[in-house]
C-alpha cells in the first residue's frame, strides 16, 4: 500500500474525531508519515493547550487512526501539552 493509501485511510479516522475537535475550539493536522510508518501530528486551536489532549489523543485520535490505517506504526503528536 503506498503511502497516499495509508494517509487517506488516517484522514477517514481522523474525519470520526474532527468534528469533536472542532467543537472545543481545536483540531488535528497530518504534519508528515514517514517511511517506516510514523504518522506526526499537531494539535491546533484549543487543543494545543488543552490539559485532556493527552486523553483526547490516546482513546480518540490514536484508536480510530490505528482502526482505519494499522499499517501505521505509531503516532506522535508534536505539540501534545504535557500536564
Amino acid at each position: 500500500m503506498n503511502k497516499q493509501e495509508i494517509l487517506s485511510k488516517v484522514k477517514v479516522g481522523l474525519g470520526k474525531v474532527r468534528p469533536f475537535l472542532q467543537s472545543d475550539g481545536g483540531d488535528v493536522k497530518i504534519v508528515e508519515l514517514s517511511e517506516d510508518g510514523v504518522l506526526k501530528l499537531e494539535f491546533l486551536g484549543n487543543c494545543s493547550s488543552c490539559s485532556m489532549s493527552n486523553m483526547t489523543f490516546k482513546s480518540g485520535i490514536e484508536e480510530n487512526i490505528l482502526r482505519e490505517a494499522p499499517e501505521i506504526k505509531s503516532i506522535v503528536v508534536i505539540n501534545l501539552a504535557v500536564n
